[in-house]
């Protein structure tokens, strides 16, 4: 079986649906699927947020203080605790005047990993080598 590439394009932002985290959720859950595979198999996530997807990614969001549920933030710090590979349009992120120090990380969590901010033209290259690719 060898290497499995998955992508997971976040397309709509989490407002009035749960999408985003749903495809935030799906990525971490690699993790638990490499349990069941035989020994070599490996699967390969990657977690990529375009078009209005980016709406949904700043940091400094208040949903456990104003609504008792976690932010697509904080779904986000996890992914990059647990290492998952994410991609962010950068030319979405123009599109709606977003900067990148707006985006958040996981440092403060000890995470090592970043997010990528890369042209579309990166993005589809995942989608082009994965196996399997899953749009929310």
């Amino acid at each position: 079986m060898g290497d499995v590439k998955c992508a997971f394009i976040v397309q709509k932002p989490q407002y009035k649906g749960e999408t985003s985290r749903l495809a935030m959720t799906h990525a971490l859950a690699y993790q638990t699927v490499e349990i069941l595979l035989e020994d070599g198999d490996t699967v390969t996530p990657s977690l990529c947020f375009v078009g209005e997807g980016v709406l949904g990614i700043t940091k400094g969001q208040k949903a456990m203080d104003i609504y008792g549920i976690t932010s697509s933030e904080s779904h986000l710090k996890n992914c990059l605790l647990v290492d998952l590979d994410v991609y962010v349009c950068k030319e979405d992120l123009d599109k709606f005047g977003i900067s990148v120090d707006q985006l958040p990380d996981a440092e403060e969590m000890g995470a090592e990993k970043t997010i990528n901010v890369v042209p579309f033209s990166e993005i589809a290259k995942k989608m082009d080598e994965a196996k399997h690719v899953l749009f929310f």
